[in-house]
């Protein structure tokens, strides 16, 4: 990622969620329109690498970058979300954080079988909600054609929790 803008609206939340963790905070971006639709134009470049015919969203922030993305590039957009927040049948998945475990769900009709998918969210970390993500596509019979984030924090190693797949990210730290 180039746009120097993009990068310097990211703030740092130190001891939140819990002590400890430095959170990357996105919402400035969100806020800015010039840096926000550049982070989305760079999402989509890299995802029309993957070939999608479906764009999954992580719960929350993924929503934010992958509905733009789902809409520019003429796709439909799946969330997934955490556990007990979906109204429809639903398959679920636990994982660990780098701080504790969570389980996320998706609507049991969300991915046909055979559709490629691209999964959003804005960080990869320790890469457990990516992975719990592509689990519930491919119980659905989805094919996960690869990822993309807005933000690596590569001393987490989340790339080692996802062997195999394409992985874009466009900020490092």
């Amino acid at each position: 990622m180039t746009n120097l803008k993009a990068v310097s609206l990211i703030r740092d939340i130190p001891d939140f969620p819990k002590p400890g963790i430095l959170f990357r905070d996105i919402t400035p971006i969100l806020s800015d329109h010039e840096a926000f639709a550049e982070i989305t134009d760079a999402l989509c470049a890299e995802a029309k690498r993957f070939q999608p015919d479906l764009i999954v969203g992580i719960e929350s922030r993924g929503f934010l970058f992958g509905t733009p993305m789902a809409l520019q590039l003429g796709l439909g957009f799946s969330p997934v979300r955490k556990l007990g927040k979906l109204p429809y049948e639903t398959v679920t998945e636990e994982y660990a954080l780098e701080y504790g475990t969570n389980t996320v769900e998706m609507h049991t009709d969300a991915v046909k079988p055979g559709q490629r998918v691209v999964i959003v969210d804005d960080l990869l970390a320790t890469g457990g909600t990516a992975r719990a993500s592509a689990a519930l596509v491919e119980r659905q019979g989805g094919i996960v054609a690869g990822y993309c984030f807005a933000i690596e924090l590569t001393f987490l190693n989340g790339r080692d929790a996802l062997p195999g797949r394409n992985i874009a990210a466009l900020i490092s730290y």
